[in-house]
């Protein structure tokens, strides 16, 4: 399954290792790819992750998730 979190706050490197190592260690995250241009996270999951751990994921590091697609 497939999911693009748009994100609010991402700048830099730093921002974007930050988000990528923050989603990585979810149960069921089969790999992860930010794009700061875009400023959005797109995660490969071999289970659905509910949206609310993925918000929680990224507001615990101090970004803000504008939505889940």
């Amino acid at each position: 399954m497939k999911k693009t979190i748009y994100i609010d706050g991402m700048a830099c490197i730093h921002c974007k290792n930050s988000v990528e190592a923050a989603l990585r260690v979810l149960d069921g995250v089969v790999s992860v790819s930010v794009n700061l241009e875009d400023k959005c996270a797109v995660i490969d999951t071999n289970t659905d992750i509910d949206d609310a751990v993925l918000t929680a994921a990224i507001t615990d590091i101090g970004f803000e998730v504008e939505k889940i697609i």
